[in-house]
């Protein structure tokens, strides 16, 4: 899953963003309105964590922005206010979801994938292709019923190649799916996580290497 956070105190959104990025989530964070709305219109995201408040464009012109272009990304809009009128407006707005500050962190996690699984076909609880099994509610992976401990970009690259059920996945879109805007979109990343996720789940080899085109699991 990727997320957006659009949040001016940058401590709080910095926060965020590594707390996210520790459940395995690709993270980007823009601290004005106006930098939310250049990379909505860059990357595809799931989720965008949106506080209303925000300085130079205002977070309820990036709500309505975003319900007026469509899509499939989900609005978990923030504020200090957390009065009903003050709700029911940002929902007014587009918003799927509203979190008051203070918030508690487990229940921002959990809003926003359950935001998530709204965003996109929503995954079986197991994920499993070739005597590989991935309990995406634990995060934890099994081959032929013996745990293999990974990374979490390893899990993150793995369950999207057991997502596509057979196809193949590009570079470029595992990048899209698995890492953040910071990652630099000519690094061999991809290529040397996946040697690292090979050599974890032992022989015999499981990921396939289709030239030119990408990766995917037979």
């Amino acid at each position: 899953m990727r997320v957006l956070i659009a949040e001016d105190e940058r401590m709080l959104a910095d926060s965020i963003a590594e707390g996210l990025r520790h459940e395995a989530l690709a993270v980007d964070v823009a601290y004005d309105g106006d930098a939310a709305l250049e990379r909505l219109s860059v990357h595809d995201y799931d989720v965008l964590i949106l506080d209303r408040d925000l300085p130079a464009v205002h977070g309820d012109d990036v709500c309505r922005a975003v319900v007026a272009r469509g899509g499939l990304v989900r609005v978990l809009m923030l504020t200090a206010a957390g009065d009903v009128r003050s709700r029911v407006a940002g929902l007014s707005l587009g918003a799927d979801d509203y979190l008051p500050k203070p918030f508690d962190f487990e229940e921002l996690v959990a809003r926003v994938h359950a935001l998530g699984r709204r965003a996109r076909p929503a995954d079986p609880p197991m994920l499993e292709r070739a005597g590989i099994r991935l309990d995406r509610a634990h995060r934890q992976v099994f081959r032929d019923g013996v745990y293999v401990p990974l990374a979490r970009k390893e899990f993150g690259l793995l369950a999207e190649l057991l997502r596509a059920q057979g196809a193949v996945v590009s570079a470029e879109e595992l990048l899209e799916k698995v890492w953040d805007e910071h990652i630099d979109p000519f690094t061999n990343t991809v290529r040397t996580t996946v040697m690292k996720l090979r050599r974890k789940l032992g022989e015999p080899q499981v990921i396939e290497t289709v030239p030119g085109v990408g990766y995917r699991l037979p």
